[in-house]
């Protein structure tokens, strides 16, 4: 409870206190998109970071070096499992390079801290409306475009099961628009940090993270892409079994 605590405090006032660091990048990114990115990136990691350490939180990676094949100036789509609100600020602290998400709309309704998280260039999905969903995933390529990475969870929720729930692959979409790789992500006990004992407070747990390495579906012909987006989910659950073996 006290590891919980201190964290609560310290994101309450870190997050209130530097509204004004907000306001720059706010008004950095109506000339230089990128560049407000980068910086945001490089502060809001850094909060992650200190996040994660008051939680007790360690990492065990697998895999990447894989990014290491793609060029920084380059954005990379993140496809991953989704089992924790911890698993943005454990993948933010791990990249190499700005990166932001694929929220759902409901999030931007979160006081200030949806304002930190949309200054890394992170975009709110409204899955009940189509027409408005394909215009964030052509937002989204553009921002690849132009350099940033992206998360992405095709579960669409937050799944503490065994199995992995159906991938909803229209997201997939933005990397083959900006012709950018996709790099899977396995993330497994990310839920024991705080999902699995709540209300009780935060949990040391040593994290297992793996890697894939990039896949370019810009490059494959149309049947090719709809067996490697088939293939994704059992590759991450394979991954996951892995970790448990």
């Amino acid at each position: 409870m006290i590891r919980l605590i201190i964290a609560a405090i310290f994101a309450v006032l870190a997050i209130i206190l530097c509204l004004p660091i907000h306001l720059y990048f706010w008004i950095l990114s109506k000339s230089d998109k990128y560049k407000s990115w980068y910086k945001s990136w490089r502060f809001v990691r850094g909060f992650f970071k200190t996040v994660l350490f008051i939680a007790g939180t360690k990492t065990d990676i697998k895999g990447l070096e894989n990014l290491a094949e793609v060029p920084k100036d380059k954005g990379i789509l993140f496809i991953g499992n989704h089992r924790s609100y911890f698993d943005i600020l454990i993948l933010q602290s791990i990249i190499d390079r700005p990166m932001g998400f694929i929220a759902k709309k409901e999030f931007k309704k979160v006081p200030f801290f949806s304002w930190w998280v949309a200054d890394l260039g992170s975009l709110f999905l409204d899955r009940k409306n189509v027409r408005a969903g394909l215009e964030t995933m052509k937002v989204g390529a553009g921002y690849m475009k132009q350099g940033l990475s992206l998360g992405l969870y095709p579960e669409g929720t937050r799944n503490h099961e065994k199995e992995l729930l159906p991938f909803k692959k229209g997201g997939y979409r933005m990397a083959e628009e900006s012709e950018c790789p996709i790099v899977l992500v396995t993330m497994k006990d990310v839920d024991n940090i705080f999902e699995n004992n709540h209300p009780v407070g935060l949990k040391k747990q040593k994290i297992k993270i793996a890697f894939s390495k990039p896949i370019y579906p810009h490059e494959m012909d149309r049947n090719e892409r709809k067996a490697a987006y088939d293939e994704f989910p059992v590759i991450i659950q394979k991954t996951l079994d892995e970790f448990e073996a």
